[in-house]
């Protein structure tokens, strides 16, 4: 049995598939026609947290590489990108958010996104039985549209997650200003470039000012665990 099948099992509280099926195709593309070779030897040797995730949404070393100039001209028509990385011990969905403008994950590890659509969400207000998870092996390269919920990775073994982030440049940092609320999304604002909605239970975000907007189960990924040493 796969690796994707055995997950598949463990977790048939929810829909479960491979990134290369066809339901897939609502929420983006598999990328392909581009080395990230020189992205991926950055992120090789990075440890992984284990106590938290970590986001750093930009990197000057993954900046300053030919891939980065090819995404930028190409895939993005000459519009400035980010890139960073995300790593950590997630399992849980916590959140969900979405951009302007495509969102580029490359899994350095086997990891499942939970995802959901835009459309969804009526009167700030996003029932989390709409979510589908997909499995993306390590290596794999794929653009999220602008309509896609998603937000962290969940791990699918004890050491957790690594994958890296390619966003329009800006994207995650700080608002400079408070905006006046004007309209529903407005309100869901968080950072540049970044609306938001939060699960109740995730008490840190919805203290940051995230709007508590996700109903129903704040989904777990499951995984096989290493069987614990015996002191004896």
């Amino acid at each position: 049995m796969s690796k994707y099948e055995k997950l598949r099992d463990l977790n048939k509280h929810i829909s479960f598939f491979h990134i290369d099926d066809r339901t897939f195709t609502p929420y983006g593309n598999i990328i392909s026609g581009y080395d990230f070779q020189e992205l991926q030897t950055y992120m090789e040797e990075m440890e992984i947290p284990q106590d938290q995730n970590i986001y750093i949404p930009s990197v000057a070393e993954m900046e300053n590489t030919t891939v980065k100039e090819r995404i930028q001209t190409a895939f993005y028509g000459e519009m400035p990108v980010q890139i960073g990385y995300c790593n950590g011990p997630n399992s849980t969905l916590n959140g969900l958010e979405y951009h302007k403008g495509s969102e580029i994950n490359i899994a350095m590890t086997d990891f499942v996104l939970l995802l959901g659509k835009v459309q969804d969400i009526h009167d700030n207000s996003y029932d989390s039985t709409n979510i589908e998870a997909f499995f993306i092996p390590k290596g794999t390269a794929i653009e999220l549209y602008s309509t896609t919920l998603h937000f962290a990775p969940c791990k699918v073994n004890d050491e957790g997650f690594k994958t890296i982030v390619i966003l329009p440049a800006g994207t995650n940092e700080p608002l400079k200003q408070d905006m006046e609320k004007r309209t529903q999304e407005d309100k869901l604002l968080f950072m540049k470039n970044k609306w938001l909605l939060a699960h109740p239970k995730r008490k840190q975000l919805v203290n940051k000012g995230a709007c508590a907007g996700i109903r129903g189960d704040n989904i777990s990924i499951f995984h096989e665990k290493k069987p614990q040493r015996s002191n004896n």
